[in-house]
């Protein structure tokens, strides 16, 4: 058994076009989950012309998930930090104060769309921030940093379930540390920045946590939690995160590079972080916060 789920901005979603693609799927009765912004249906099979109804729906404004009903709620949350739950990538914010902003946001547009190694990308993207004080880091964050919407619910809703919810980042742990306790994450993990005498030194902490190592705390954490990466739902936006996308057992491509769209089979464009709880089956009435 399939479920198709139909999301869209809050009061945007048609109950005529889900109508009409529940009666050309042959699928079962439509249930809403939130009205007019999220609604679901069953098939028992997926269907052949998926992708070309997909991009039919992009154009409305409509983001179209088909899966299998089995497992769809997790029990662990992995997500991505920068351009996934805040709006912005914190290196290009933290190169925009040291007046090298252009230049580190194409290297960091590069990376993300896997042009690109991440690690190398990093190193040099870093060494261009030296000599900035540390203070700088709360300024950043008081005055750049922005939350994606639905965040908090989408954390709140699936620790209120029994989920775990880890964020891996490939930035730093001076912003990840702030931004897991601001959403309520379990745990974090991230790159160090290397500070000395009050300074960033260009220099950041070895090894890096990249794609692999995204991987690795999905692995880790399952096998801790007595988990499997089946039960995982992981979300990002850039290349880095292909691996972990790749191996949960639902991988949620937000926003995303091209690049990263095209390899993931979840892709979500037009919905906040809330689309996340609602292609796990989450009616809004059970969202926490």
């Amino acid at each position: 058994m399939f479920v198709t789920t139909l999301i869209a901005q809050p009061g945007a979603l048609d109950a005529t076009l889900v109508e009409n693609l529940r009666n050309a799927w042959g699928g079962g009765d439509a249930v809403w989950l939130s009205r007019g912004t999220a609604a679901e249906f069953t098939m028992p099979a997926a269907p052949e012309n998926q992708w070309t109804v997909w991009d039919d729906m992009q154009a409305l404004g409509v983001d179209l998930v088909v899966q299998p009903a089995d497992n769809r709620r997790k029990r662990l949350l992995l997500a991505d930090m920068d351009s996934t739950m805040i709006r912005q990538e914190c290196i290009d914010e933290l190169a925009a104060e040291a007046g090298v902003g252009e230049r580190v946001a194409d290297i960091t547009a590069r990376a993300m769309n896997g042009e690109l190694n991440f690690e190398s990308a990093l190193i040099e993207r870093v060494g261009l921030l030296k000599g900035l004080p540390d203070s700088i880091i709360q300024h950043v964050v008081d005055t750049r940093i922005t939350l994606m919407p639905g965040g908090q619910t989408l954390v709140a809703t699936m620790q209120a379930h029994g989920a775990y919810a880890a964020l891996v980042s490939g930035g730093f742990t001076a912003f990840t540390a702030r931004i897991a306790e601001t959403l309520g994450f379990d745990e974090n993990r991230a790159n160090t920045l290397i500070v000395a005498d009050g300074a960033l030194t260009g220099d950041v902490g070895h090894p890096i946590l990249g794609r692999e190592a995204k991987i690795q705390a999905l692995s880790e954490i399952t096998t801790r939690l007595g988990l499997t990466e089946a039960d995982a739902i992981a979300v990002g936006d850039g290349a880095n995160d292909l691996g972990m996308l790749g191996r949960a057992g639902t991988g949620v491509a937000l926003h995303a590079k091209p690049s990263v769209q095209k390899e993931c089979a979840v892709r979500i464009n037009h919905s906040d972080l809330t689309a996340l709880l609602f292609i796990q089956g989450y009616a809004d009435s059970e969202f926490v916060g």
